[in-house]
């Protein structure tokens, strides 16, 4: 077989713990590899043996085959290779086992040389938004805004370990002792962080916010309940007339989901440059430029920060620039494009509410060092962003958009807003489901109303805005 290392069988009368494991340049899975438990439920010596078995077949199959030719082929041929190989050596052995185990068996050793271990069937499912690891301990998930645990587990924080390496070494970072934080992606775009000892008092934590393999939609949102197809309709347009945004929202509120679709009514030939930590956004234009932080290298040197990306943007001749995430002094320089002809730039930033959203930029510009007077400050915020959008998750674990508002001016030295559009809840269903109604607050036209017209969207507009206005006000 291409993958093995020899033709020659595995001889059953050597005993497993006689074959030499030859150590290998490329990065091999770790054995004993029992990563992935069966269920609880069975009994403990049903389970030493099958971890035992699991062992002894690993460390056969890692004599049998060359990894790194194995890691070279497609992934559904060296798939075939490995269970080929795998089968060969169970009857070889004359190991006794079902047909159920053998399968499971398989497919967990499948999962642990060419992918992350029990993470792989994880992985697969669509209806997982995160996945908690904790040490060593039973997996968490969330499915549907609620978090459960799985009867899947690591065997052992270094088995967990080598997983965590596994993930960050394919987008060149690192994970150890003297870098013991690191965010990183999956091929996919999936979002990774990972925290070792000795930061990590229990070993390892890791945490892999997921993204749908299908791309949502604004129109799918409002399938959800996030949003009334009227403020659907108005987030296109925001999206459409160039209105610079800033995305407001708490930890797992469904920001970077937003945003991803807002870009969507991004005009095709349009150059965006986007500047991320991990890089996460999925644009469907075809002028676009990814751009990712890099952290200091061994020496401490090498270090490339968002600050840094955000002022390079400025010379790549952008129509707009999308920061996927500002959480500190970047948000000055992201200001200062929006205000100087980089209209329709887009950003997430953690807040609790609009106003908060507000406060937190200026607090984010005095933490970069910046001697400002604070009216300065603010007048450059309100130069810059044309609307905030709020998103929430609810208690009950759905996710809403709960204002679109705008930033309209300066009273003194308050900032004006106006909201166009809110969620009002109304209490809780008998399911536990909070209850409400999204609604518009009766703008006739909005400050963005002129540029609309611009884009010729002034009728879409107000069709919307008519559509979502109270019953009595619109009579």
């Amino acid at each position: 077989m291409f993958g093995k290392k020899h033709d020659d069988e595995v001889p059953s009368d050597v005993a497993l713990d006689e074959i030499a494991v030859q150590p290998s340049a490329e990065v091999r899975p770790q054995p004993p590899a029992e990563i992935s438990r069966p269920k609880r439920e069975g009994p403990k010596d049903e389970l030493d043996r099958h971890h035992e078995v699991k062992r002894q077949v690993f460390d056969a199959l890692i004599d049998a085959i060359d990894v790194s030719l194995i890691s070279e082929m497609d992934p559904g041929e060296a798939r075939e290779e490995i269970i080929q190989v795998v089968n060969a050596i169970i009857g070889a052995r004359k190991i006794q086992i079902s047909v159920p185990e053998q399968e499971r068996l398989v497919g967990e050793i499948c999962d642990d040389v060419l992918g992350y271990g029990p993470l792989e069937q994880l992985l697969a499912r669509d209806d997982i938004a995160d996945i908690m690891v904790n040490g060593c301990d039973p997996i968490f998930i969330e499915v549907g805004g609620r978090v459960q645990e799985t009867d899947i587990a690591f065997h052992s924080n270094e088995q967990l370990l080598n997983v965590c390496q596994r993930i960050v070494s394919k987008v060149g970072r690192r994970v150890d002792e003297s870098s013991p934080i690191c965010d990183a992606r999956l091929e996919d775009g999936s979002r990774v962080n990972v925290i070792a000892p000795p930061l990590a008092i229990h070993g390892p934590t890791l945490t892999i916010r997921k993204f749908k393999k299908d791309k949502l939609t604004l129109d799918q949102l409002v399938q959800f309940g996030a949003i009334s197809p009227e403020g659907a309709e108005i987030l296109k347009i925001i999206g459409r007339v160039r209105c610079n945004v800033v995305i407001s929202g708490g930890t797992g509120s469904g920001k970077t989901t937003l945003l991803n679709c807002l870009t969507r009514y991004i005009d095709p030939e349009e150059r965006i440059i986007t500047c991320e930590d991990s890089a996460e956004l999925q644009l469907q234009q075809r002028h676009v430029v990814s751009l990712e932080t890099r952290p200091p290298n061994l020496e401490g040197e090498g270090e490339i920060t968002m600050r840094a990306l955000v002022k390079n943007c400025l010379r790549m001749r952008p129509e707009r620039i999308i920061v996927g995430e500002v959480r500190g002094p970047e948000v000055f320089d992201l200001l200062q494009a929006m205000n100087t002809g980089h209209d329709g730039s887009m950003g997430t930033i953690h807040a609790n509410s609009p106003r908060e959203c507000l406060k937190r930029m200026e607090s984010m510009i005095a933490m970069g060092g910046f001697t400002l007077p604070a009216a300065t400050v603010r007048e450059i915020i309100v130069g810059s962003v044309d609307v905030i959008i709020q998103a929430t998750r609810l208690r009950d674990g759905s996710r809403r958009i709960t204002h679109i508002t705008e930033v309209l001016g300066m009273e003194g030295d308050v900032i004006t807003t106006q909201d166009l559009f809110v969620y009002d809840m109304s209490g809780e269903g008998p399911d536990g489901k909070v209850l409400g109604e999204h609604r518009s607050t009766g703008v006739g036209r909005p400050a963005f109303w002129e540029r609309a017209r611009y884009y010729g969207e002034e009728k879409r507009l107000a069709a919307a805005l008519d559509a979502a206005a109270p019953k009595d006000m619109a009579a």
